[in-house]
């Protein structure tokens, strides 16, 4: 038996067209040429009209291919052994910045066990990584197994070319002759991945990618809060409600998107932290100045979730993780794609169940009636969601790159066992949501230079909240008292039903007058209509007036008009912009006098903003943006949510200077290994903010006027060579005040905001180990530290500010992550211990987080 590893570099023989070695190597690595080109072999690595015209590359990029450093032997089939039977085999492999071999898949499937044998062999290769102007680049190699029988003659192969003198030959095998090249041989490789893409562009955003997080038991609120500038608290364990704060801003100041859609209209309904963490690819965190493509009003910053861009071949996936307080995770995904007609269909799902009965320190009365701190378990604060969606249509054909149709439903429920303040205890009031709809996306490459990316969609979305318990309860769980009408929270008690029905459209379109050139201009529509109704079905028994069954309606229109420049050969990169933002509000308003009054309100904004990137060495880079930006009124904002969040039709839009200056650097990889660096500046120039302000058991959201935030953040990371030591570390500083003199809250001009942490950082060190029983699989041992410094819950004019803060918090996390990978198959076991020293941690209103948590996670990918 002999088998013979062949490599070669694709242009299928457009060698012969003596372009030359620099342009071959332009083409392959996305230079020049590469803006220009739909990637026919993957469309999910092409740039979306949203990202059109990257920034022109050098004029002649120097090329490094990758070497290849570590071969295995295919075994011979033995079926085809016996059958005498011989074969070729074409493998598309996907090889990362590190040289690792991440997929295999066979282009022309031959059978009789030839297939399976070459994809087990490859994806065990290593390679130096393919680099680009000394930076290690992505690359996608062609390879040709060929398997011929023990004593066939080989026919004498081409010399290859000198401009391909470089590329990586297999070792043969003592007892034979060294492989040579055939004449027809093909390697292709690609540049930049949608991540370094963003990282590299003018543009104000952090990537974080997740397949580590996908192996832990992070959720993607957990991910988020690793990141500079950013904070996620929560008010309980896993299902309950998150304040996500970038650079000041939180709350509905802040926006999430998935592939470019809104989260709520997505199906997850509005909160990030509770959705899958297996589900998404990376995310992107936008700080302060968001481009035009998301065609949102957004004011503190914006967080896209980017899920599977990869839709060539068939996977599989899977999760299942086991926590403590009785925590349940499932997740599972597929994909089927047709390489002869483009048809791809893929689905995924998710579970979830929690009992969260987390111990919690509160005081109770004694036998004498005085308080005393005792440590007891919530005993109602259960949290239970799941959904699915599907999606199905084609992509890479000549009258669309993607046209998709994807339907969805999700539903949630919690219990909901004290007040915002933790003072009192509830055991039946519990809330629910649900949400299902579909979505249509089109996208398409138009001549010359012309792109389109088009999605829209409609959501239906019915929150319930319930509040008819007869009985009222301790912190043990007891009911010690029966009331004299049911109620815990609201007297009379509540049945509330709220529905909301949302139909959006996004339109994106980008021309670059000459492909790959320094100019592309970009247009963004985005209209949206929300139409609410509800019932509160207790004062309809009561024969009382019912404010949730009054009409209310919200349209919006966000428009935006942007031009980017790359300039000194890539080096520059510029994108100004324009958005108008416009909306009309209609509702009616119960009158004391049992009356319905129509309200009305129309809000037009304009705003624009500018994004300076300037790359000083190839490792080191600054960058400069600033936005005027304006966020209009949510609809759960100006009407509540019928749930805990009462109404507040007098909102008006919030409006934003937002400034950011920064410096990166990350260095090539040396002797003494790899290093990284961040360190930004913000300022946040508020007016008409908008805060949620708990008053007693309820929330309202209300315009603070004027706040003015300033900060700094910074990272730092050291990877050693070989990768077998990674550290990395963050901290943000921050100083959000309160700058308005009249008004509600004039007399507490100055003085900060409350419920916002000003000091937070986080550290890592994770050590690697490879190869224990095979080639390919890992041991990662990671740990991870944060630190909160304490803050006020109130403002600080008000009562003794030392019984109305949180004190600093300080928490230690260790995971255990063993990978196995085998031809096309990852499995990955992981056991976490979350809060190890078993920290007192709390929210922003004082509710009390989880403490130590032990969690095992089993992942599959296939």
């Amino acid at each position: 038996m002999r088998t013979i590893f062949i490599i070669a570099i694709e242009a299928k023989r457009r060698w012969r067209s003596q372009l030359g070695a620099a342009l071959l190597s332009s083409i392959c690595f996305g230079g020049p040429a590469h803006a220009g080109t739909t990637q026919a072999e993957d469309p999910a690595a092409a740039p979306t009209a949203s990202e059109a015209a990257p920034a022109a590359a050098p004029a002649e990029p120097v090329i490094e291919l990758p070497k290849l450093l570590h071969t295995v032997e295919a075994p011979y089939p033995e079926e085809a052994e016996r059958a005498r039977l011989e074969a070729n085999v074409r493998l598309r492999l996907r090889v990362d910045t590190q040289g690792v071999v991440t997929q295999a898949e066979v282009m022309e499937p031959v059978g009789h066990g030839f297939d399976e044998a070459a994809r087990t062999a490859a994806l065990q290769f290593r390679f130096t990584p393919a680099k680009r102007n000394g930076v290690p680049a992505p690359a996608r190699v062609t390879y040709t197994y060929v398997f011929q029988l023990p004593g066939r003659s080989k026919a004498v192969a081409a010399t290859p070319p000198p401009a391909l003198s470089s590329a990586p030959k297999a070792a043969a095998s003592q007892d034979e002759a060294p492989t040579e090249y055939q004449e027809d041989v093909e390697v292709t490789a690609v540049g930049e991945t949608r991540a370094e893409r963003r990282r590299k562009s003018a543009e104000a955003v952090q990537v974080i990618e997740l397949e580590q997080a996908s192996m832990e038991s992070a959720d993607l609120g957990t991910a988020l809060a690793r990141t500079e500038g950013v904070d996620v608290r929560r008010t309980g364990g896993l299902g309950s409600t998150a304040r996500i704060s970038i650079a000041g801003l939180s709350d509905d100041q802040v926006r999430f998107f998935i592939d470019g859609v809104p989260l709520e209209f997505a199906g997850y309904g509005p909160g990030l932290a509770n959705v899958p963490v297996n589900l998404v690819q990376q995310m992107e965190v936008y700080t302060g100045v968001v481009p035009i493509r998301f065609g949102a009003d957004v004011l503190g910053g914006a967080v896209e979730l980017v899920t599977d861009q990869d839709v060539r071949g068939s996977a599989v996936a899977g999760s299942y993780e086991l926590a403590s307080f009785n925590i349940h995770r499932f997740t599972a995904s597929g994909r089927h794609f047709q390489e002869s007609t483009g048809l791809l269909v893929r689905a995924h799902g998710f579970y979830d169940d929690a009992r969260n009965d987390y111990p919690v320190n509160v005081e109770v009365p004694n036998d004498l009636g005085k308080p005393v701190p005792v440590e007891v378990r919530r005993f109602h604060d259960g949290y239970r969601a799941g959904g699915a969606s599907v999606e199905a249509g084609f992509v890479d054909k000549p009258w669309a790159r993607r046209l998709l149709m994807r339907g969805f439903v999700n539903a949630a429920g919690r219990d909901i066992q004290n007040d915002v303040n933790m003072e009192a205890a509830y055991g039946e009031v519990t809330t629910a949501d649900g949400s299902a709809g579909a979505t249509l996306r089109y996208a398409q490459n138009y001549d010359p230079g012309v792109s389109v990316d088009a999605v829209g969609g409609y959501t239906f979305r019915r929150n319930r909240f319930l509040d008819i318990g007869s009985c009222a309860y301790d912190w043990y769980g007891r009911c010690f008292l029966t009331l004299p009408q049911p109620g815990e929270i609201s007297e009379g008690g509540a049945e509330r039903y709220v529905n909301q029905h949302t139909a959006f459209a996004r339109l994106n379109a980008a021309w670059t007058p000459v492909p790959g050139g320094a100019h592309t201009l970009r247009l963004a529509v985005s209209p949206t209509f929300v139409a609410r109704s509800g019932e509160d079905r207790r004062l309809q028994a009561n024969n009382q007036p019912d404010p949730l069954t009054a009409p209310r309606g919200v349209t919006s229109l966000v428009s935006g008009l942007e031009y980017q420049l790359d300039a000194i050969d890539g080096r520059l990169q510029n994108i100004a912009f324009v958005k108008d933002y416009l909306q009309d509000v209609r509702a009616q308003k119960l009158l004391a006098s049992a009356e319905f009054m129509d309200l009305g309100r129309t809000a037009h904004e304009f705003g624009l903003g500018d994004s300076l990137r300037f790359r000083i060495t190839p490792e080191l880079g600054a960058k400069a943006s600033y936005e005027w930006a304006t966020r209009l009124p949510r609809p759960d904002e100006i009407f509540g949510d019928g749930n805990l969040i009462v109404d507040n039709l007098e909102l008006r839009p919030e409006t934003s200077h937002n400034f950011n200056l920064g410096l990166g650097y990350a260095s090539q990889e040396g002797h003494a290994g790899s290093f990284r660096a961040n360190v930004n500046g913000f300022a946040r120039l508020t007016d008409q903010l908008i805060i949620l302000i708990g008053q007693g058991s309820y929330f309202t959201y209300q315009n603070v006027y004027g706040s003015r935030a300033l900060g700094a953040m910074g990272s730092l990371g050291w990877t050693s060579p070989g990768r077998y030591l990674s550290l990395d570390g963050n901290a943000t500083y921050q100083d959000l005040r309160n700058t308005s003199g009249e008004g509600n809250y004039a007399e507490f001009k100055d003085q900060r905001i409350p419920n916002r942490p000003y000091l937070t950082a986080n550290g890592s060190a994770q050590v690697r180990v490879s190869g224990l029983l095979k080639f390919q699989d890992e041991l990662l041992v990671t740990w991870r530290t944060r630190y909160v410094d304490d803050f006020l819950l109130s403002w600080e004019a008000l009562g003794n500010a030392d019984k109305l803060g949180i004190d600093s918090q300080l928490t230690h996390g260790l995971a255990l992550t063993y990978v196995i990978r085998d031809m096309t198959t990852r499995l990955s076991w992981t056991l976490d211990f979350q809060n190890i020293t078993n920290a007192q941690t709390y929210d922003f209103y004082g509710v009390q987080r989880p403490g130590r948590l032990i969690a095992a996670k089993f992942t599959l990918e296939r």
